[in-house]
């Protein structure tokens, strides 16, 4: 693939991004040459790791160890009826290839853990949370830290979601402000179209990070709520005492 152009069909497909301000084929290039991983291959994942390889992201790193279950879909759609049972890494290569043959896909079906993230996340423009625990959360956390590569957040339960992003160096990390985790085991209920809502905004953040537009949700937490169909920020404050990021901090994985 040579990531330095975009061929006719390419340019074809890529159009209406194309004649964008903000994008033009300079932009479209850079998205070409951006390598995002995506750490879930569920219902955030799913969505943004459509709308990415649709954008025309030159390379897609999609890890997930769990498997298509029945229950999945309501919400995972990159997956479907014949998929269950198969990796969820394999189910979603077979879509994102049927989408976009010029998107670079690698499937990783394993279990993030600190052991194997750093190789993980190596070469990595991006880091797109889509993950269901704090535990893999907090693991790509310090990947980010320290690669420093921006991670965006995101999480939903219900009706509501939330998403923010973390630059290093620049913003608060997760540690910051998620320093505990609370435990939880039981699944929660979540209804389809509130991680839609919530991974379509990790894309587009991904996006303008990897074209350098725009203002971007750092220093902010973005809450979704599906009831009132509203939107609030929240101010997320850097911690100097996080054993993360904070300045006196020697973190290894």
């Amino acid at each position: 693939m040579d990531i330095q152009n975009l061929c006719s069909a390419e340019a074809i497909r890529y159009n209406r991004q194309l004649i964008l301000p903000e994008i033009t084929l300079q932009g479209q290039i850079k998205l070409k040459q951006a390598r995002v991983l995506i750490a879930g291959v569920g219902g955030l994942g799913s969505v943004s790791a459509y709308y990415l390889a649709a954008a025309g992201i030159g390379s897609i790193r999609i890890a997930d160890c769990d498997c298509v279950e029945s229950g999945n879909l309501n919400r995972q759609i990159i997956h479907g009826t014949g998929d269950i049972g198969k990796h969820k890494t394999l189910s979603a290569l077979e879509k994102l290839r049927n989408l976009n043959p010029y998107c670079d896909v690698e499937p990783i079906q394993e279990f993030i853990s600190d052991e194997n993230i750093l190789p993980m996340v190596e070469g990595c423009t991006v880091i797109l949370d889509g993950t269901d625990n704090l535990k893999a959360r907090k693991i790509l956390n310090r990947a980010s830290i320290l690669k420093a590569i921006p991670f965006i957040y995101g999480g939903v339960e219900g009706f509501t979601g939330m998403v923010t992003t973390f630059v290093p160096g620049q913003t608060p990390c997760l540690e910051c402000f998620f320093s505990q985790d609370t435990g939880q085991k039981e699944p929660i209920g979540i209804i389809g179209p509130v991680p839609g809502v919530i991974a379509s905004i990790q894309s587009l953040e991904a996006i303008k990070i990897i074209r350098g537009i725009g203002k971007l949700l750092t220093n902010k937490l973005l809450i979704f709520n599906g009831m009132s169909m509203s939107f609030r920020k929240i101010e997320v404050v850097k911690n100097p005492d996080c054993p993360v990021c904070g300045s006196n901090t020697d973190i290894r994985l």
